[in-house]
């Protein structure tokens, strides 16, 4: 029985012991979704004429490979001073010596895995992996061969206490895309960083960026997502959130500086899923399973 369906059943149970003068959700069942309008009246190729040579030269990237869910809701800070001065912060440096992660085709993957109308949890991370082979687009998770990195390691523990049968990759794995892929946005403040420099890219204007990616998903999500903020820079980002719409779960990092502080116990994992399922219908909980075939899983 997949994590997915055993909260489900959870679910069930616990609408089972509604009292009569329950809520309306419960009462007339999970809200319907809405129309993204903004996104429907969005023309891509009117916006890309109206740019100005530099800024197609500066966000060919962005124009190539971030979804078209996201863009329409993106785009006015895609053209701000801030984002076209990180852009050419970030040409100067691969003019350089120095290695950027993750690679380029990879910053906006998270994107492409979860697009905006697929948004069930949003788990924010601070700044991608600096190591060879490791960053790959989406927060916490390494590509194989790479092992799961500690606090990775420390979320499975996590999960493994809110759901016993849980399954993580094999051969010590990392890769997070099956979560991605069921609708769980993984994305770092910071999207890129120098090789062997953690945080070299702070403060150049991602976070501009990320924190609209944010705002945009309690705005547009109107069902209701569920926000996993582990630490304080996490717990930062979502302080906006609208609490009556969306549900926040904080917690202490993951990292093994402070996953002892109560991470291990917190049940974020399993309070996600029976809130989701609450909202969404029995199937809208997540499968936090990750015993999945590197192929399948997009790699």
């Amino acid at each position: 029985m997949s994590l997915k369906r055993k909260a489900a059943d959870a679910a069930t149970d616990a609408a089972k012991k509604t009292k009569p003068n329950g809520s309306i959700t419960s009462f007339f069942g999970a809200p319907k979704p809405k129309a993204d309008t903004t996104a429907a009246k969005f023309d891509k190729e009117k916006w890309i004429s109206g740019l100005t040579a530099e800024q197609k030269d500066l966000l060919k990237l962005e124009i190539d490979t971030l979804h078209e869910s996201w863009l329409p809701h993106l785009k006015d800070v895609l053209v701000s001073p801030t984002f076209l001065e990180l852009k050419r912060f970030l040409k100067t440096e691969a003019a350089g010596s120095k290695t950027i992660y993750p690679p380029m085709q990879d910053v906006y993957s998270w994107s492409r895995h979860t697009p905006l109308n697929t948004v069930k949890a949003v788990i924010t991370g601070q700044d991608p992996y600096h190591g060879p082979n490791q960053a790959h687009g989406l927060c916490f998770s390494v590509r194989p061969p790479t092992p799961a990195p500690p606090s990775l390691k420390n979320i499975y523990i996590a999960l493994k206490k809110d759901y016993p049968d849980f399954k993580a990759p094999p051969k010590n794995g990392g890769l997070l895309t099956p979560w991605a892929d069921r609708g769980v946005l993984m994305i770092n403040t910071v999207l890129t960083v120098r090789r062997g420099e953690a945080n070299s890219h702070k403060g150049k204007g991602w976070e501009l960026l990320t924190q609209k990616v944010i705002d945009t998903v309690a705005k547009v999500r109107t069902n209701g997502v569920v926000f996993l903020a582990w630490g304080s820079p996490a717990a930062e980002r979502v302080k906006g959130v609208n609490k009556e719409k969306h549900l926040i779960l904080r917690s202490v990092h993951p990292s093994p500086l402070a996953a002892h502080k109560g991470f291990f116990d917190c049940g974020h994992f399993k309070k996600a899923n029976e809130w989701l399922v609450q909202r969404y219908g029995k199937d809208g909980g997540i499968d936090w399973n990750l015993n999945v075939d590197p192929e399948e899983a997009g790699v």
